[in-house]
């Protein structure tokens, strides 16, 4: 039997053998599976790469697809002050005069950036009458005009959000500020989102997500809460791949608020549940479920995530938890004991306390066999804090970006002191960690070439060295895009390497990201990218 493919002429970084700095100067693929690396294999068809690095689809462990894409229609709000970013609004209310019903929805702002938040009273000069809906970067939080918060009934004073916040001024009238569970207030205005709608997003996505290298990914929430865009979620990504718009891997973590009641038997030890018992695992190596999403608290960048200590820049706040402690807990127990893999967002130390505690009572009372429960985030993490997550198998799924595009901003949030503790890296590693690489797009840029730079550089935008102890070597930083994230998604048997019996999901490079010098990782360029032994995608 002939192989399908042969590639030659390139380094092939297989992340195999010991410290996974394994090399080969061959491939050979049949079907969608790799069958040989560096052997004599006689192939259909031999491509020459030219001297090219060729290394793992890279697999973003944590990002949003569908919101992502969604983003790429909306307004940019990635702007360096206020003005800025008023004027980019009044830009698309002037594009859309003549649909004064029309919403203007805009993304990406950061209050680090601008100075602070956009208010409604500006908003309502700039676009008078019109509804406006500005998320923030982080997604924890947005603003909204007067028009909106009429429709609320939030126009001149706010009501109580268990895990959220109205945020009013000094006289109790709403600023057009909503915290975390608040937003969910805009729900009936604003959701659900076509299929069709949400199809073509994805699409959208898709595209961006190949031309960097990703070949597999993990939507981090989906059909629920204040992540979700549709109760039928995943029929818009089943769409997306009818369609042929979806040919990154993907999968996709369900939003706790999806589950509910199961009405099976007694015997079958099923709290809650996704309708005719699905849980994580269920689809196929293109799409699948995953694990559950949870959320204990909110944002580092804006002060919503539940610490130990008050926050250094405002003393007094500590942030809060997204509900009830009992409730959290319970939720993440029943969870484990109807056999989901649990993925909780916990981000400060207070936050990780309570996740870890749940997680080990789960274990306990109900064992199962490597549940490798995640920890998405572990943004705050004490040093006992490290320890504790190995000992239990946790994996605990930080962004290398966060570093560059938010880290100072985090900085004046945590001081000097717990700056060293923010979304570690080597001290992960030396506990023995299996380190996935994840962005959280469209947080920040996505793209994992700049998040393995990152991993290794620690460096904030402005030039600052944010927990320089913690930064990777490139070979780290590339096995936790690769392996590590296939790793945290039980998935490194099929992904995450180059070997044989693998799937054929490969990156071709311009350079090697584990021996350049590490100031040049961000700029390695991608010649193209391969799912299942196809070319999706060239320069």
């Amino acid at each position: 039997m002939k192989a399908d493919l042969l590639l030659t002429g390139a380094t092939f970084r297989t992340l195999e053998g010991p410290g996974r700095a394994g090399t080969a100067s061959s491939l050979a693929i049949w079907r969608d599976r790799i069958v040989a690396v560096d052997d004599d294999v006689a192939a259909h068809r031999t491509v020459d790469l030219g001297g090219s690095v060729v290394v793992p689809g890279f697999h973003d462990a944590h990002n949003h697809m569908a919101w992502f894409g969604l983003t790429l229609g909306e307004v940019d709000l990635r702007a360096g002050s206020l003005a800025e970013l008023y004027e980019a609004v009044a830009r698309r209310a002037r594009e859309t005069a003549d649909e004064p019903d029309a919403w203007i929805v805009g993304a990406g702002y950061d209050e680090n950036k601008t100075g602070g938040h956009p208010s409604r009273d500006e908003l309502d000069r700039i676009a008078p009458g019109r509804r406006i809906w500005l998320k923030h970067t982080s997604g924890h939080m947005c603003v909204v005009s007067s028009r909106v918060l009429a429709e609320l009934g939030l126009a001149d004073a706010a009501r109580e959000v268990p895990g959220g916040l109205v945020v009013v001024d000094d006289a109790g009238r709403p600023t057009g500020l909503l915290q975390e569970q608040a937003q969910q207030l805009l729900s009936p205005l604003v959701l659900p989102y076509p299929v069709t709608e949400l199809a073509d997003a994805i699409g959208r996505a898709d595209a961006v997500y190949r031309s960097q290298g990703i070949t597999s990914m993990v939507e981090a929430g989906i059909g629920g809460g204040w992540i979700g865009k549709s109760p039928v979620e995943l029929v818009a990504y089943q769409e997306a791949r009818a369609r042929g718009a979806l040919r990154v891997r993907a999968e996709l973590m369900v939003a706790a608020d999806a589950l509910h009641a199961v009405p099976a038997h007694p015997d079958d030890d099923l709290p809650l549940g996704l309708d005719l018992g699905l849980r994580t695992g269920w689809g196929d190596d293109r799409l699948r479920i995953g694990a559950v999403k949870i959320f204990s608290d909110g944002s580092l960048i804006g002060h919503t995530c539940a610490m130990t200590e008050d926050f250094a820049d405002t003393p007094g706040v500590r942030g809060y938890l997204q509900d009830d402690a009992d409730a959290l807990r319970q939720r993440i127990l029943d969870a484990h004991r109807a056999g989901w893999q649990v993925a909780t967002h916990a981000i400060g130390d207070a936050a990780i306390d309570l996740v870890l505690d749940a997680y080990e009572e789960a274990q306990r009372r109900w064992p199962r066999r490597d549940p490798r429960h995640r920890i998405e985030h572990f943004g705050v993490a004490r040093p006992d804090q490290v320890a504790r997550c190995a000992a239990l198998g946790v994996t605990p799924v930080p962004q290398g970006r966060f570093v560059s595009e938010i880290g100072d901003g985090m900085v004046r949030a945590l001081g000097p002191h717990r700056s060293a503790w923010a979304y570690r890296g080597r001290s992960l590693l030396d506990a023995g960690i299996v380190v996935p690489g994840s962005s959280d797009r469209p947080v920040v840029d996505g793209a994992p070439l700049l998040g393995i730079h990152d991993l290794v550089n620690r460096r904030t935008a402005s030039g600052e060295p944010l927990g320089p102890a913690e930064a990777m070597t490139g070979l780290e930083a590339l096995v936790a895009y690769t392996f590590g994230s296939a790793h945290a998604s039980h998935q490194e048997a099929d992904r995450g390497s180059l070997a044989p019996g693998k799937l054929a999901d490969l990156v071709v490079l311009d350079a090697d990201p584990a021996t350049v010098d590490p100031e040049a990782i961000g700029a390695i360029g991608v010649r193209s990218t391969w799912i299942g032994g196809e070319e999706v995608w060239s320069a």
